[in-house]
């Protein structure tokens, strides 16, 4: 597990750095499916303090498998995740700011550009309001994303996923850039977004097209 550890604190310590998890909020995980183990963020400790063997180690019910750190309040909200969406392999949640502010005003972010057709598939939606640290917020987030790799969590941040850290750490990445690029579009007055079969066909080239394959 020292390895999966290892690639939590990397992302980690990359959320922090960026703005996307101001102090000590948000948090990340990672999934070994072969043997159940989930690595988690440690509660409430700042990042730039953290070293591997402080990132939790849990099973899939919660329980640690081993002696160490609190695991974050979140825990539930990923646990939920890895239980409801067999292909997810990590789990990055944030409170980046102008995603967060769509969260706040429980509005979709657009497909405003071609970058989040490709990486999200489309809008991301927004689901309803549950209480942190409870499993509601994240039975209420499966539910709303579908089959996207990203959802808006009302009045709380984003959530985003993928088959591991790097493809989950992106789809972050690329949510709060779309954010931005859509709040700028509005102050000059026009969110003009891509349509459903462009979307559709930019997500497909993506798939089947970008990176250097196997």
């Amino acid at each position: 597990m020292a390895i999966l550890r290892e690639k939590v604190l990397e992302y980690s310590l990359r959320m922090s750095r960026s703005g996307m998890a101001p102090s000590t909020w948000g948090n990340i995980s990672a999934l070994d499916r072969g043997s159940g183990v989930v690595a988690i963020t440690p509660s409430g400790m700042e990042y730039d303090s953290l070293t591997p063997s402080d990132i939790c180690l849990l099973d899939l019910e919660g329980a640690a498998v081993e002696i160490g750190r609190k695991p974050s309040t979140e825990t539930a909200l990923h646990l939920a995740v890895y239980a409801l969406k067999p292909e997810v392999g990590a789990v990055v949640h944030t409170h980046s700011v102008y995603a967060t502010a769509f969260a706040c005003a429980r509005r979709e972010i657009p497909v405003v550009n071609a970058t989040l057709a490709a990486v999200v598939g489309g809008r991301v939606p927004v689901a309803p309001y549950a209480a942190p640290g409870t499993r509601e917020l994240g039975l209420g987030a499966v539910n709303a994303m579908g089959g996207r790799p990203a959802v808006l969590l009302a009045a709380h941040g984003v959530l985003a996923v993928g088959s591991d850290l790097r493809a989950a750490y992106t789809v972050a990445e690329i949510v709060e850039d779309a954010a931005r690029i859509a709040c700028l579009a509005g102050m000059l007055g026009a969110q003009v977004e891509l349509d459903a079969a462009e979307t559709a066909r930019i997500r497909t080239e993506y798939l089947r097209n970008y990176g250097q394959g196997e």
